[in-house]
């Protein structure tokens, strides 16, 4: 990985976590829908960072916002459970198995339908880990999965929104 993408990412981990504990962290939909903006420094790591890479990424992510949320290590569960799907699925997803490097994955660097189908499996994977370890009872299973439902349709705008916002359209 070259210093260039290496330095983006570090931005973008931090834009994204400052905006998640400054600003997301606040909006709260009837307590059904909450949106964890921060889950899209996993979804445009490069698709050749190795699995031990992937792993602590995801892990330090998650440790991060709980830290400044005062978790107790639901977001740390969720982020790093969401790493290794991730490294399951995204060559599955975002390439259809080809042997192609993308530096960062987003709707222009991949087909749109590709990119959504991969947010939203990751998405609902990480709510549904999130809910399950915040809502760990069996009489919540419809708030388990309305929240799950809504916040990763929530979090999924919100992706698509600063996709469209912040990154670069390729020159065609």
């Amino acid at each position: 990985m070259n210093s260039r993408l290496v330095i983006q990412n570090i931005i973008r981990f931090i834009v994204l976590v400052l905006a998640q504990i400054l600003i997301l962290n606040n909006v709260n939909i009837s307590g059904f829908a909450i949106p964890y903006l921060y889950l899209l420094f996993i979804l445009m790591l490069p698709t050749n960072t190795g699995k031990i890479p992937m792993l602590l990424l995801g892990f330090l992510c998650g440790l991060t916002i709980d830290i400044f949320s005062n978790m107790l290590g639901f977001h740390t569960a969720a982020c790093t459970l969401v790493a290794f799907c991730r490294i399951l699925f995204a060559d599955r997803i975002l390439t259809r198995n080809e042997a192609v490097i993308i530096a960062t994955p987003s709707i222009y660097s991949v087909k749109p339908s590709y990119f959504i189908n991969y947010m939203l499996l990751l998405t609902g994977i990480f709510y549904l880990a999130f809910y399950a370890l915040e809502l760990f009872d069996s009489h919540g299973i419809f708030r388990l999965l309305l929240s799950t439902l809504l916040s990763t349709l929530l979090t999924s705008l919100l992706i698509l929104l600063s996709q469209t916002l912040f990154m670069k359209r390729p020159n065609t």
